[in-house]
């Protein structure tokens, strides 16, 4: 039988970013006679955490009450869980630590479905606190019951429902522990009323054991060394770049791996500032919605050394026809995702972060002198960068450009600023007009695409980093979903500066509509922008809110206004930027076609046999 491992605030609780480890040594404890809703206080002070994010209830109000007298945990009440749920997420990509939220049963816990789905996908971690119905009348549609633990199974890493007051410490640590290990992800830890008002006996670290839950970190070194011989064979490599290598911490790696191999890196959205875009090597984010060098160098290279991707529809387009010439080495720290959509050649499940510094070592002694030389590649490569370089051009109406606002924004504030973006135009614009130089300073809802996610993200973000820049850049169609979020930085002095992209519609459903629907904008004027009736009107909504309200609405002004934002750092500022509803997003790969057939424009793809 085993004991399992101990669970230390040191396993856990770190800024790194790194993989946390379970091989501390037991230190020894007293018990103390405590209340379950104590234990849930003692667990998360234990475990390092300091900030918190949550909206009480019936059935999660006597933990409320000894959250009260920690003197190590800040709580922030939020107005809406989800907001809570995002806020963590904020917290969580930011720092690398777990974020936690709390909420009450019923609608509490399932105004948490979205932001731990949306945690789910893009491998955040997070765990999820909530307060349950007692356990003497679960199954009996109790007032404010709802099987939460069974909603949240498929769009959790594991949900556990806690009864007994004395399992409080053990199931607590063991959500940490998931969630932070292996491909981190949202753990769900739902705690009945009468296990809260129970009493324990309370003693620390808790032994665990989580049954079939080993993470591999180390990858196999023979398939390492194989990896190592394919990356010396190509000659037209690239790296492509996931969002697992920045939650691994190992952008140093990626960058030594890049320029032992002098091969181009693309950074899927999830990924972007992991390698700097300042690099040379870097050809910026491939996809529907990547430049056209990203998206052609892997539609023609021979070898795609993937880490920490996983091959998302909207980077492949149609699977059949992607990368077609291309060898696959795969590196993932879930082997669920190897060869699941594109057949790994040379397969290595390992944590990046350890898998690299053996690849790059084996490349630097053993192939030092092998690798292929890529100068007619990049000769290509560079074609394509200086042919079809990222731009945009003014609309008929006259109106602001949003592409300009995005990129004065980045210039004026620098890169050690944090970004936080909603989903749609202003999502896509952001990810390629941004200077993303760092890992962890672009936050975004990637995989599941969550409008409403920017401002309490950048709630979560400034609330980690309260000395440092953290804009939440959104489209009015977005803000409008979880804008109650800024009385929440209002009252709790987290003076985030948010920028709303105003076009008046929900702009990327109108793209959709102007290329494939023949301009028929069925539902998709909001009419809060220029020559509207301004419902509502976001200045006033701001003002209302207590925030400093500006507005812009032509080109000539962005620049003060961002500046005279960025000398504001005591209260929130909202920014509404009225721009042309008629700017689109380019380029673009439509829905169902081939990567091939990227396009630059409306029924126009790149000529690649035009000369330089």
């Amino acid at each position: 039988m085993t004991t399992g491992n101990p669970i230390t605030p040191a396993a856990v609780a770190n800024k790194t970013g790194d993989r946390r480890s379970l091989d501390a040594q037991q230190k020894t404890s007293t018990t103390e006679r405590m209340t379950g809703s104590q234990a849930i206080v003692r667990s998360l002070e234990e475990l390092g955490v300091t900030t918190v994010f949550g909206l009480p209830g019936g059935a999660i109000l006597p933990t409320y009450d000894p959250l009260l007298d920690s003197t190590a945990i800040n709580h922030i009440l939020v107005r809406h869980e989800q907001g809570a749920g995002h806020a963590a997420q904020g917290y969580a990509i930011s720092t690398g630590e777990v974020g936690v939220c709390i909420a009450t049963s019923g609608p509490g816990a399932t105004n948490l479905l979205t932001p731990l789905a949306d945690a789910n996908m893009d491998s955040v971690p997070m765990v999820a606190i909530t307060g349950q119905v007692s356990s003497k009348v679960i199954g009996t549609d109790a007032f404010q019951e709802a099987d939460i633990v069974g909603m949240t199974m498929p769009i959790t890493k594991h949900s556990f429902m806690v009864r007994d007051a004395q399992e409080i410490p053990r199931c607590i640590a063991t959500a940490f522990h998931i969630a932070s290990t292996g491909r981190p992800g949202p753990v769900l830890v739902d705690i009945t009323k009468d296990a809260q008002q129970g009493m324990m006996d309370f003693s620390w670290p808790p032994t665990t054991d989580v049954r079939g839950y080993h993470p591999v970190t180390r990858g196999h070194s023979k398939q390492i060394r194989e990896a190592a011989k394919l990356i010396a064979q190509a000659e037209r490599p690239v790296l492509y770049v996931g969002g697992g290598m920045v939650r691994a911490g190992a952008a140093d790696e990626l960058r030594q791996l890049a320029e032992i191999t002098g091969a181009p890196v693309v950074t899927t959205l999830t990924a972007r500032g992991t390698f700097p875009d300042s690099h040379p090597q870097n050809l910026g984010m491939p996809g529907m919605h990547g430049t056209v060098p990203a998206v052609t160098a892997m539609q023609k290279s021979d070898l795609l050394v993937t880490l920490g991707a996983r091959f998302d529809d909207r980077v492949t387009g149609v699977v059949d026809t992607f990368a077609p010439d291309a060898k696959i080495i795969h590196i993932d720290v879930d082997p669920a995702e190897i060869s699941k959509i594109r057949y790994a050649d040379v397969p290595i499940v390992g944590d990046l972060k350890y898998v690299l510094p053996e690849l790059n070592q084996i490349l630097r002694t053993e192939f030092s002198e092998g690798l292929q030389d890529l100068e007619p590649w990049w000769n290509k490569l560079n074609s394509w960068i200086k042919n079809f370089p990222l731009g945009y051009t003014a609309t008929p109406d006259g109106l602001g450009q949003p592409q300009h606002v995005i990129e004065r924004l980045s210039a004026l504030t620098g890169p050690d600023a944090y970004y936080v973006a909603g989903v749609g135009q202003h999502q896509m614009w952001s990810a390629h007009f941004i200077e993303h130089e760092k890992p962890r300073h672009w936050i975004n809802s990637a995989g599941l695409g969550t409008m409403g996610y920017s401002v309490p993200a950048a709630m979560g973000v400034k609330a980690a980093h309260p000395e440092d820049v953290v804009w939440a850049i959104d489209g009015d169609g977005c803000f409008q979903m979880t804008n109650q979020e800024l009385a929440t930085c209002v009252q709790n002095n987290i003076p985030i500066k948010v920028a709303i992209i105003n076009n008046s519609s929900l702009g990327m459903v109108r793209q959709w509509q102007t290329l494939f629907y023949d301009g028929r904008y069925s539902n998709t004027h909001l009419n809060t922008g220029h020559g509207t009736a301004r419902i509502p009107d976001f200045v006033k909504l701001a003002e209302a809110y207590g925030a400093v309200a500006l507005r812009c609405e032509n080109d000539d002004d962005v620049d003060d206004v961002i500046k005279q934002a960025l000398e504001i750092n005591d209260r929130v500022v909202v920014i509404d930027f009225t721009v042309s509803p008629d700017s689109m997003v380019w380029p673009m790969v439509p829905a169902g076609i081939s990567n091939d057939l990227i396009q630059i424009a409306k029924d126009t793809s790149p000529d690649f046999d035009r000369e330089d």
